[in-house]
């Protein structure tokens, strides 16, 4: 890890001197350290991740149950959405592993703590964007099929039609604007704002500074996230047990090699 050059106010001054060039090879890297903390955390780690694989599960099959299937993709989306924020008490495990202290679930499940009032603005601001999300996705599919029930079946009869592929393009294109506006401006401001308890916006403004200095580097990083976190939700969600913890590590890992400043 190349020395840090700065002093945590200055992380309220965005420069890209203190932004650092990720080559993509350094993706396999924060996996690996990622793998590394999240052994290292023992049972702490799986038990955090399997909050959110029985959270999906119960909305999946909730929606399933109360006859609004059409709002599982958009939930599915909402939940990539907020993923940095779901991930905050993983990055305080690598944190505190990375300082050699021990890591609690407790600790955790508490992480916002250390900067709470903008790490609940952040959250306030991410939810705001999952709502946009869903009232926008919930209008699509009215403006498609204004005359179709609810039902489970007619939601599966209706999206081989060719107004369900149409529907099923443009929803994957406005979930593409949505995850990307997240990505560029959270990649790295959830474990900046609980290392250098900056505001919200300050925090942005470096992540997007990080996406600029690495474009290469953060495309592949956002195609890697995407691959790990859907593969664990393939088997019921069972997977986020272990793909979200191993992505939470390893981007605190991957703020830390692109970010240079000093630990608070």
């Amino acid at each position: 890890m190349p020395a840090a050059s700065s002093s945590p106010a200055s992380a309220d001054f965005p420069s890209f001197d203190h932004v650092r060039a990720a080559a993509p090879g350094a993706i396999k890297r924060w996996l690996r350290l990622g793998w590394s903390d999240l052994r290292a955390a023992g049972w702490v780690s799986p038990a955090y991740g399997a909050i959110f694989a029985v959270g999906g599960f119960v909305i999946t099959f909730g929606l399933v149950l109360v006859g609004m299937p059409y709002l599982i993709t958009p939930m599915i989306g909402g939940f990539l959405l907020i993923g940095p924020l779901l991930a905050l008490g993983l990055y305080d495990i690598s944190d505190r592993h990375e300082k050699g202290q021990a890591a609690s679930f407790v600790h955790a499940l508490l992480a916002f703590r250390r900067n709470r009032f903008h790490i609940l603005t952040a959250g306030l601001v991410l939810m705001l964007v999952v709502m946009i999300w869903a009232r926008l996705s919930a209008v699509l599919f009215a403006i498609f099929f204004p005359y179709q029930s609810m039902t489970l079946a007619s939601f599966l009869a209706q999206i081989v039609t060719f107004d369900g592929i149409v529907f099923t393009v443009m929803m994957v294109a406005l979930g593409f604007v949505f995850a990307t506006a997240v990505f560029v401006t959270h990649m790295v401001s959830l474990p900046m704002m609980l290392d250098c308890k900056v505001d919200i916006f300050s925090a942005a403004i470096w992540s997007v500074m990080a996406v600029v200095r690495n474009p290469v580097t953060s495309a592949r990083w956002a195609a890697t996230i995407a691959l790990v976190v859907g593969a664990g939700m393939l088997a019921c969600f069972v997977g986020l047990a272990v793909a979200l913890p191993l992505i939470g590590h390893a981007s605190w890992h991957a703020y830390r090699e692109m970010i240079g400043l000093d630990r608070v």
